[in-house]
């Protein structure tokens, strides 16, 4: 994929570097020159010093043939306005943008912006990792409102089907991956010893998922 971030703080350089490593062509562009020392020396993508919304800047860094893009500079404005340049004017098939100010995710989804709250992600993490110890929250979806997340069929629960394990509208088993290989089961399949299994669960459910298995 070619990929143009916008933002060489913390979050940017190492996503660049994920990606390079990859072998995705990857153009990354910020105003301060010397945020790029944050790459890792194996980074092979292109380096554009320049504002992450000026036309020239984002043409230089390959927009008009960009697969994806994201904005993640430490200003929710400057996110916003790339990515919107970036959907509305160049058709970038894909567009994420960071922000701190989780009250305006819901107007960005309505303009058609896909966007990433560190704020609500990382309230979210510790909060179940304080209250629920053993659960490993793989990824959220929306502003946090269901979880994708993951488990060690416990004792409690080897034996019994995944219909036990299912609220309707509340917690569905999505995958469980048994000797290595995930599968998709069935509302008849039984868990075994050993199983990783993957749930999908609101967040105003967990107490009730850790009733379940007993956490």
């Amino acid at each position: 994929m070619k990929i143009v971030i916008v933002g060489c703080g913390r979050v940017g350089s190492t996503l660049a570097g994920m990606l390079s490593v990859e072998g995705h062509s990857v153009s990354i562009i910020d105003k301060n020159p010397a945020a790029f020392s944050r790459l890792p020396k194996n980074f092979s993508g292109k380096i554009i010093e320049g504002i992450g919304f000026d036309k020239k800047t984002l043409e230089e860094a390959g927009i008009k043939h960009a697969d994806a893009f994201t904005s993640v500079t430490n200003g929710d404005n400057s996110n916003i306005i790339s990515a919107l340049i970036a959907h509305k004017k160049y058709r970038v098939p894909y567009v994420v943008a960071r922000i701190y100010d989780p009250s305006r995710t819901e107007i960005y989804r309505r303009l058609g912006i896909t966007t990433i709250s560190s704020t609500i992600w990382g309230a979210n993490t510790i909060k179940d990792l304080i209250l629920h110890p053993g659960i490993v929250d793989k990824t959220t979806m929306g502003s946090g409102e269901v979880k994708l997340i993951e488990i060690e069929a416990p004792q409690r629960i080897v034996g019994h089907t995944v219909s036990e394990l299912t609220i309707p509208s509340e917690l569905a088993v999505a995958s469980i991956v048994r000797g290595g290989k995930a599968f998709l089961p069935s509302s008849a399949t039984r868990f075994e010893k050993e199983d990783l299994i993957y749930l999908l669960v609101l967040s105003s459910a967990m107490s009730k998922l850790k009733d379940m298995i007993g956490g």
